[in-house]
């Protein structure tokens, strides 16, 4: 295996023979030899070795497009906020704004979310509460902080009361079970390996989704010191992550009701931010930088911006019109060609196309049969680069180059689930897209204009292509186009992390570093990518359970009111029965498909019944137009009862769901756009 130093070492030795470029040279005494020393001909492993000098090859080619390239973003010097406004800004991103300010003397709505919190995560809101308070009280204000161990002194009592302590004794159970999985995964620190070598084959090893990350790092510390230590220097064959068969279904990021997404990502910031405290690694969010954009047009464009644009043009676009185009373009031509995203395009060309696309691409009128393979991937990473906030957000950039900084690479993915929850919509469905509903049930065109773009011409399964999915196809044609991961990886690591906005200039060995870091982000982004794009089922869990709490609040002041309305309370309980409960027999679900010709059906629950299996039943007895309808375009949904809303995958198993959620109605319809 070889080390992020000897890695580095040759990097620094390959530049200086070649004379590469660095951030921190002066661009007179800096130039790359006009022919790189790649012979794809070569052993693979020799590639290996020549990865890095891909990374520098695409820091030249970046410097020399911005020099034909004129600045369309002004950006506006903020004041550096202080570490009291960060941790602010950190509880109100994290659903928790009402424990300070004027709200701060009532912090009851919150009581319900903190008593879901685990010890780390709940450790992590009270160093926060406590640095906002420190801060306040510097600044005089008058508003009242509430005491930490006030505010989660009802969690601790409900645990300690607990008869039977069954939530520790479960934690305790799942760790076990993943334990001896989960060790194999830290035989190898982050800092002493940077891209493990293709070929070798590796062990399958699953990600433990349901204890919390941050609880299986605190556990792993506090009793695995000697053998983390004495494995630091073992050799042996990195492990390949999967997630395991849950019984109850993965979620996905797109399968829940935008409500509970928003418990979702609160969670998911705490429990990234637990997991950074845990590790010793900072975890300081980037605050937005004030940029002056154009509110028009393709490139410097802001993503908000340029799909409320897009979509004017085709209903429902999530992802930027140009950047399908372009990937559309690259795929046009062949993805076996050699070199493809690693040779550039004519610099002079690429601005001439880039004006050319401003000002015919929404008339439908730009000739894309002169646009050249190499050219388009040079506009697809130019469009990337330029975008005026990056695709990994302005916040969580630097969390996201911290994961290098993470000791294990288990450990590296758990951060990068975590951040990929965070980002914004826009950001997070360019990168990769969860769904797209069925050509079935698109709009048709509502223009010639939109017509023109061909952009529901997509894959068979009506999939449309993001970023992370196309690297992914160009590294599956490796053998010819000579892209592997690590290649891939080094050339599009600069084009996402190199953000103009947060000024990266730094030293030659942490550029280094740097490289090395983003380089292997970028790989795990891509390797791991469905893994990545789904919700851990310990946050699901946390959810469900804020969502029971809630419901019981509600009931107990619903009844309070009826009281005080002098109504028969015995009838209102009768009433907030299940429906299931008094109209289905134990053991059996009625499932609804307002949509279908069969509109319901009662369904007889089985030890091996899925998903997949109910959907079958309804779709077998389609008839005319709807007997068109395939697997992929309708789903059955999980609503009520401890959750709001859930797309279920096709292995779920449905006895097991039911007992866990036994309130739920039982839906089939398609997802909305």
């Amino acid at each position: 295996m070889v080390t992020v130093v000897t890695e580095l070492a040759q990097c620094f030795h390959l530049r200086r023979r070649y004379g590469q470029y660095t951030m921190n040279q002066e661009s007179t005494t800096t130039r790359v030899m006009e022919k790189p020393p790649f012979d794809r001909s070569i052993s693979q492993d020799s590639l290996d070795e020549l990865s890095m000098e891909d990374y520098w090859i695409e820091l030249e080619n970046i410097k020399k497009s911005s020099e034909n390239r004129q600045e369309d973003q002004e950006v506006v010097v903020v004041k550096e906020p202080d570490e009291g406004e960060l941790e602010e800004e950190w509880l109100k991103e994290a659903g928790l704004s009402n424990l300070f300010g004027e709200s701060a003397g009532d912090p009851q709505e919150s009581m319900v979310f903190l008593s879901t919190l685990t010890r780390t995560q709940a450790a992590a809101v009270q160093k926060r509460v406590e640095t906002v308070s420190q801060t306040l009280r510097k600044k005089n204000k008058q508003y009242q902080i509430p005491d930490v161990r006030d505010i989660f002194a009802q969690q601790r009592e409900s645990k300690e009361t607990a008869p039977d302590d069954t939530e520790s004794q479960s934690l305790r159970t799942n760790e076990n079970k993943y334990q001896g999985r989960d060790e194999q995964a830290s035989n190898l620190v982050g800092e002493e390996q940077l891209i493990p070598p293709e070929e070798t084959p590796a062990p399958e090893t699953d990600i433990n989704l349901e204890v919390s990350f941050a609880e299986q790092a605190l556990n792993q510390k506090e009793g695995s010191k000697e053998k983390i230590q004495k494995s630091k220097g073992d050799d042996a064959t990195l492990p390949s992550f999967r997630l395991p068969k849950d019984k109850t279904g993965t979620t996905r990021i797109g399968d829940l009701a935008p409500q509970d997404m928003k418990k979702v990502c609160h969670l998911a910031l705490i429990e990234l931010t637990a997991l950074y405290d845990v590790l010793g690694i900072e975890l300081k969010q980037q605050k937005a930088v004030k940029i002056k954009t154009r509110d028009s047009g393709l490139f410097c464009i802001p993503l908000t911006v340029l799909l409320e644009q897009d979509q004017r043009k085709v209903l429902g676009t999530r992802i930027p019109l140009i950047f399908q185009k372009l990937i559309s373009r690259i795929e046009e031509g062949g993805l076996e060609t050699e070199g493809l995203l690693r040779i550039p395009g004519a610099a002079i060309r690429i601005k001439n196309l880039c004006q050319e696309l401003e000002a015919k691409f929404y008339e439908g009128t730009f000739n894309w049969e002169s646009v050249k393979q190499h050219d388009a991937a040079s506009l697809l990473k130019l469009f990337i680069r330029e975008l005026p906030q990056p695709l990994l957000s302005v916040e969580y950039l630097k969390a996201f180059q911290a994961v290098q900084n993470l000791p294990t690479k288990k450990q590296q993915l758990q951060a990068l689930n975590l951040l990929v929850i965070l980002l914004p919509d826009a950001n997070r469905d360019t990168l990769k897209f969860s769904y797209v509903p069925s050509l079935l049930h698109s709009p048709a065109p509502r223009s010639l204009v939109e017509a023109n773009f061909h952009l529901r011409e997509r894959q068979p399964n009506g999939e449309v292509l993001a970023l992370l999915e196309f690297l992914q196809r160009v590294i599956d044609n490796k053998e010819k186009n000579k892209m592997t991961v690590m290649n891939v990886a080094m050339v599009m690591a600069p084009n996402l992390f190199m953000c103009h906005a947060l000024g990266l200039k730094s030293s030659e060995q942490r550029e280094f570093v740097m490289a090395a870091g983003t380089a292997n982000t970028m790989h795990l982004l891509i390797k791991y990518q469905k893994l990545l794009w789904t919700i851990p089922k310990f946050i699901v869990n946390q959810v469900r359970k804020q969502n029971t709490e809630n419901h019981k609040k509600d009931k107990r002041a619903m009844k309070k009111l009826l009281k005080k309305m002098a109504y028969d309370r015995d009838k209102y309980e009768k009433q907030d029965k299940s429906t299931n409960d008094a109209d289905v027999p134990q053991g059996v679900i009625r499932v609804q498909a307002p949509h279908l010709s069969k509109v319901s059906m009662a369904i007889q629950l089985t030890e091996e019944l899925k998903a997949s299996d109910v959907l079958a039943r309804f779709l077998s007895q389609e008839s005319g137009v709807a007997q068109t309808l395939k697997k992929g375009e309708v789903f059955l949904y999980e609503i009520g009862g401890n959750i709001g809303e859930r797309c279920l995958d096709d292995d779920t198993y449905m006895k097991d769901l039911y007992q866990l959620n036994p309130n739920a109605e039982w839906v089939i319809k398609s997802k909305p756009l």
